[in-house]
């Protein structure tokens, strides 16, 4: 975490904002519970990414497949000068730095989870990344914090707001 957060120290003007899913359904041996994994992670993106003007509650969720663990789930748009692929790099070593392994079973129970939800640039379609995420409209611990911080943000492929789509659920 101390080279992630030495590496990108002093992030320039913002060229782009983005929507950012953190999760977490798995203590952490130094920084606690989910929530307060979540919490932490929120406070190392503001500053080291980018910087985070705004950043939704914590809120508790069911699993979604095999996991039997409940998630703390969240939302934060970060402005930074990163572009997709970059900022995918970086939030992938963050999760890293935090634990988290990327072999083995899907939707397993994790430390932390960082998703790329939404972007000001619109969409990105390319074999490691898809922007917007292709679930997150059918995703309520998405949404609903989402919502909270970005409301009249629109998918581009319907049209509605957030607010609009995390009524539907």
């Amino acid at each position: 975490m101390g080279r992630l957060r030495g590496e990108l120290t002093g992030v320039a003007k913002a060229d782009h904002c983005y929507l950012i899913a953190l999760g977490s359904n798995q203590r952490h041996q130094i920084f606690g519970s989910p929530r307060e994994m979540v919490a932490t992670a929120m406070d190392l993106l503001d500053g080291t990414a980018g910087t985070v003007p705004s950043r939704s509650r914590i809120i508790d969720s069911a699993p979604v497949g095999p996991s039997q663990r409940r998630f703390a789930n969240a939302a934060i748009l970060l402005e930074t000068r990163l572009n997709p692929l970059g900022l995918l790099a970086v939030l992938q070593e963050a999760e890293a730095a935090f634990g988290r392994r990327k072999l083995g079973q899907r939707w397993r129970a994790r430390v932390l989870d960082l998703d790329i939800v939404m972007w000001s640039g619109g969409s990105v379609s390319q074999p490691d990344l898809t922007v917007p995420h292709p679930l997150f409209r059918e995703r309520d611990f998405v949404l609903r914090p989402a919502a909270q911080i970005a409301p009249c943000w629109r998918d581009p492929r319907t049209g509605l707001t957030l607010r609009q789509l995390a009524a539907r659920l």
